[in-house]
């Protein structure tokens, strides 16, 4: 006798057959081993989870529509912060890190990272294996940075940016995932973070690192944005 043939549909229960059908993003919500939300700015895709493709729109900076965190962590210069990401990060692409000093006569409380303030601490580069370009970051549950030794002590926004390259080969088909965490510098140098850049204003949608076919069989890939400052 020839049984029936069942329907997917009918052997997975509806909402796990619609959760497997949607794009996997992701968000950055919390420093590790703390709260959702606590230290890290309420992100736009807070629920969505979904990139940004706008490099022009003022949310690259943080993506945000709001500026207050709950709380600010305090941070030795020198030690290490890390990001949890939610799920896990599933798109190839780059990894990176920025800070921004909160000016003097304004606090972290309300002040949004607007001007030339940004300067980067940490930039992912691609392994490349017969022609195939690769970052380490994918799949992870979690990502760190060393905040540089000679950073000046006070209050800082501390971004994490990571860039899904999967669709780059568009134009504004890079998606960015972004969150901003309100962190204090203590027992820090003497340095001069150098580049500065703003967001927006350090990203073109023209960039060789955010238009990209990273399947195109090419060898070497520049991370957008300015040089490292390592402090």
């Amino acid at each position: 006798m020839k049984l029936p043939t069942l329907s997917l549909a009918v052997l997975v229960p509806s909402s796990v057959y619609a959760a497997a059908l949607q794009p996997r993003h992701y968000t950055f919500p919390a420093l590790t081993g703390t709260t959702d939300w606590q230290y890290v700015r309420t992100t736009v895709n807070y629920q969505s989870n979904a990139g940004l493709s706008d490099v022009t729109s003022d949310e690259i900076r943080c993506y945000t529509s709001s500026t207050k965190a709950a709380q600010t962590q305090v941070v030795a210069a020198g030690s290490s912060v890390g990001f949890k990401a939610n799920p896990n990060i599933f798109h190839p692409g780059p990894l990176q890190f920025y800070m921004a000093k909160v000016p003097s006569g304004q606090t972290l409380d309300t002040w949004d990272g607007k001007g030339q303030v940004w300067f980067k601490i940490y930039a992912e580069q691609a392994t490349t294996t017969g022609g195939q370009l690769s970052w380490a970051s994918l799949n992870k549950g979690s990502v760190s940075v060393t905040i540089p030794k000679n950073t000046p002590s006070g209050d800082y926004l501390l971004r994490v940016e990571h860039i899904a390259l999967h669709q780059a080969s568009a134009l504004n088909g890079a998606q960015f995932y972004i969150s901003c965490a309100q962190i204090r510098v203590s027992g820090g140098g003497s340095g001069t973070p150098s580049p500065l850049v703003s967001f927006p204003g350090a990203y073109k949608a023209t960039d060789p690192g955010i238009k990209v076919n990273i399947y195109s069989g090419s060898a070497t890939y520049t991370p957008p944005g300015p040089a490292v400052w390592t402090g």
